[in-house]
Formats: C-alpha cells, structure tokens, sequence
C-alpha cells in the first residue's frame, strides 16, 4: 500500500511550501556501517527490490563542482529538531513477537533498535489500551461491567501489558537508550462513554467524566513510570473525527470536547510531577471525506480546521504541539499549521504503508517524527480485531515457520533512524537544476549532534539520475536509479 506514486504527484506543491525546496525482503538487517574518513561521504543506498543496501564511500571534489542537478546544502539555515523514527509495539506486534524463541527475539529487537547493528529505531507510538491491532478482545485498563461506572479508578491496572508489551518496550529502551515514546488511547474506558463500549460513541460530556479520564491517562503515564518506561507524549485520542469504528476501538471527539479533556489533564500531569507532553489532534493531514459524511450523517458539522480551532481554545497552553497521521492530505498541511501557531511542534505519529518519499515530505514539513503503524505482523496480516486487514509490520513473522522478513517499512525508517539521531536539526538542502522543468531528485538534510551532517536523497523519477551535491567549498557526484533512496553522512564526529 505505498503512497510513493500518490507523494511524487504532489512535490510541486510541496516545494512550493515545505520549509525546503523540495526492498523487498531480508533474512538479517545489514550491519553497522563503517564510519566515513574526514575525505570521504558514507553512501548508504537502497536500490527497490534488492534486499541488502549497498555500503559505499564515495569522495569529495575540492572546489565544489556543480552538476545540471544540484543540492546545495545551508547549514546556517535551520529549522526543527528531531525527535526520532519508529513504529508501534501494539498488543498483536508483542504477540507476534513472543512467538519467535529468546535468541531469535533478540535478535529480531537488536536489529530494529540497536544503533550501531540495526536500524536504531527511535521513537514507539504505544496504544493505551486496544487498538484494532490486539488479541482476542478489545480492552481498557479500567474494565467494569456493563452499566457500571469507576470514577474513583479502582479497577485500573496495566497487567495486561505486563506479560509481553513492556518487557519488549523496556527492551528497546535499553538496546537505544535515545528511545522517546507518545502513547495513544483508541478508546477511553466504555463507561466513559454515551455507547457504554469502547467501540464508537462519545465521551461523556461531563465534569466528573473529563476529570476522571484525566485522573485515568495520569493513572497510566505513573504506572508505565513505575514499570521502568517513561512517557515522552501524550495524545487523548487516537483519529477522534473517525466516527465509524464499528468492529474496534475508536471514539467520536470533537475539538470542543478534546479542548476539556485537555483542560483538565494538563493541571493533572503537572500536579503529579510528570514530564509528559501533550499533543493534540492525533488524525490526517486534511479531514477524509469518508470521516465528513460519517459527520454529516450524525447531523454534526465537518470539522476541518480541527487543529487551528483546538490550538485557538485555553487548551492550548497544555498543547505542546500537533500530531498528525497520513491517510488523507498530504504533509504540507504541517507548514501550514506551523506558519499559524509557530511555537507549537509538529509531530507524525501514524502511516500505514509510508514509504521513504512520506518520511521526506514529513521531515521538509516541520515534523519531529516519523512513525509508522504496527512494528511486527504475521504473514495474515494481523492478528487484529478488526480495521486494516492488509497492514503490513515493520517485520512479518511467519506463524508457521517463524521465519522473519524485513519489509520496505524497515529499509525506509532505517535510511533515517540510523543515521539522524535525536538532538539532530533540519537544514536547508536546495535542489536546482540547469536544464528541463524539474528534478526527479528530492532530500532533506540534517546536523547531528556529533557535528556531522546527513543528506537522504530519493529519485522519484524513471530513469537514472546524476546529481551534485554542494557542501561549503566541496562537492560530491552521485547517482540514483529510479525509485532509490541513499543516505549520505560526512564529517568528523566530535564527542
């Protein structure tokens, strides 16, 4: 399900108003690239449908020399700081998971998060509670009946996220101690809400019900704490204008409602000494047109500007910034947004099916993550309860033959997982060309904490591609055949 061909119709559009001009298959991740010499560029190029990305050194011009495609680099030029790239150990990835013996599980979570002998992935979106991706039955952590209620939380407990979720995550903290996690709720409690189930409905549009779902995410990010895996983030609702979740979680929250729950919330973290970030929205780009008839057919207004009315109430001041996912629209609605509310961050918390061409769109639109959807599935494609029955994992683990394959989604988060950690800052990389009306070559760059600095280039175009690439006083020449990604790393890590 790649969106490449839906992204590259949009890159006019986006280097117009993005902050910069704008394979298949493994046994084993590849291993940990050696370190380019200060006269070098590390090229790590992934060519489509080849399963092990080349590993290249490729060497610097002196003075620069531009090509008819040109990326020029301006390091003084910068803009958002990188939070990291990653996916979700949801309740089916962490079964499937289990599945494998000790040694191949940690051989598997070695190469997804290790820095140095995988991918370093960087950043979990965890569901607080089930999502369409769980075993069995849908749940909370504050279960009760039928027509029972809980407002004092004596039934709330995380024990079913003892057994195989947490080991996991704790697990990723250790083997990337950089490792930031946002959690997300597919549904409050069902008591909580006007369907008593966690399947559809509204939360309660009472006091004592936003103070208690307050009292519960607080509930949540403390016992996490005490389990050993800190909350960076915090959003309140996963995808809240989807109304229609007929066979999972899910929950119909309007901006006016979010803006109480948040209200209440922020006071409550702080209150409780925690860290944790809220951020808001947590759904697309640009307000589906299924999600606007589900709207209409309620007899509620569309809500299209969801994140500017919510960003506009007294909420804001607990709001950190915007999480966004990518099924409808496209990433420059993150400038957009940016340009409106400059002092609030940008966040991307969800894509099923992204590709390398989504994560450059997101990262040249402010955003200080990339998260895809589930981390592992089996070869079915689940397990799930219901919603997305064709979601590919990071990984698939054969249920039968416990083989682990590694998909695009590992390749692309791994071009910029690897190289870009936390701390590392976006910089202005131009593409210019001398002849024709465009250029197939699209990048982002970045300054790491170490002093180097990153370039991921794609060619979204059909034939090969030769290009420049201007840093200072030097230059490099490269090529991408069509369809290919390449991260490029050079200078002298200082410590």
């Amino acid at each position: 399900m790649s969106k490449r061909a839906r992204v590259r119709a949009l890159w006019t559009v986006t280097a117009a108003l993005a902050v910069v001009a704008v394979a298949t298959s493994a046994a084993n991740a590849a291993q940990a690239p050696p370190p380019s010499s200060p006269g070098t560029v590390h090229e790590w190029l992934t060519q489509p449908g080849v399963v092990t990305p080349t590993d290249a050194q490729l060497p610097w011009q002196t003075p620069a020399v531009p090509g008819q495609t040109t990326v020029r680099l301006d390091p003084n030029l910068k803009y958002q700081s990188v939070s990291g790239f990653g996916a979700a150990i949801t309740d089916s990835s962490a079964q499937v998971l289990y599945g494998l013996t000790p040694q191949a599980r940690d051989e598997v979570m070695t190469n997804l998060f290790d820095p140095k002998a995988g991918a370093g992935l960087s950043f979990l979106r965890q569901p607080i509670g089930a999502s369409d991706f769980a075993v069995g039955q849908d749940y909370s952590f504050d279960d009760v009946p039928a027509g029972q209620t809980d407002y004092q939380l004596k039934h709330f407990t995380i024990a079913h996220d003892e057994t195989q979720i947490l080991p996991l995550v704790r697990q990723a903290k250790k083997l990337n101690p950089q490792l930031q996690i946002v959690a997300s709720p597919w549904s409050p409690p069902g008591w909580m809400k006007t369907s008593d189930s966690m399947i559809d409905g509204k939360l309660i549009d009472t006091p004592a019900v936003y103070q208690a779902y307050a009292k519960y995410l607080v509930k949540f990010l403390q016992a996490y704490q005490k389990a050993g895996v800190k909350v960076d983030y915090l959003t309140v609702q996963n995808e809240p204008q989807a109304l229609e979740r007929k066979n999972y979680p899910g929950t119909d929250l309007p901006w006016e409602q979010e803006a109480k729950v948040i209200s209440a919330l922020g006071p409550a973290i702080r209150a409780a000494g925690l860290s944790t970030k809220i951020l808001g929205f947590d759904h697309n780009w640009a307000e589906h047109p299924g999600d606007i008839k589900s709207h209409q057919a309620a007899g509620e207004d569309p809500e299209p500007n969801y994140p500017y009315d919510l960003l506009a109430t007294n909420a804001a001041k607990w709001i950190a910034g915007t999480a966004y996912h990518c099924y409808y629209g496209d990433a420059t609605a993150q400038t957009a947004l940016k340009a409106s509310f400059p002092g609030k961050d940008i966040f991307f918390t969800e894509c099923e099916g992204g590709d390398s061409s989504t994560t450059l769109a997101i990262m040249q639109n402010w955003g200080r993550s990339a998260i895809d959807w589930n981390i592992a599935l089996d070869e079915n494609h689940g397990p799930h309860l219901g919603g997305c029955g064709t979601c590919n994992g990071t990984v698939t683990v054969n249920s039968v033959t416990k083989a682990v394959t590694y998909n695009d989604q590992y390749r692309d988060l791994e071009h910029f997982a690897k190289f870009v950690p936390q701390g590392a800052v976006h910089i202005a990389s131009t593409v210019t060309y001398t002849s024709g009306t465009s250029t197939p070559i699209t990048t982002v760059a970045f300054t790491n904490p170490d002093h180097t600095t990153v370039l991921v280039a794609l060619n979204t175009g059909t034939t090969d591609k030769t290009f420049s690439v201007v840093s200072g006083n030097q230059s490099f020449q490269a090529t991408l055949s069509p369809g290919a990604t390449a991260t490029y790393q050079w200078g002298t890590p200082r410590h």
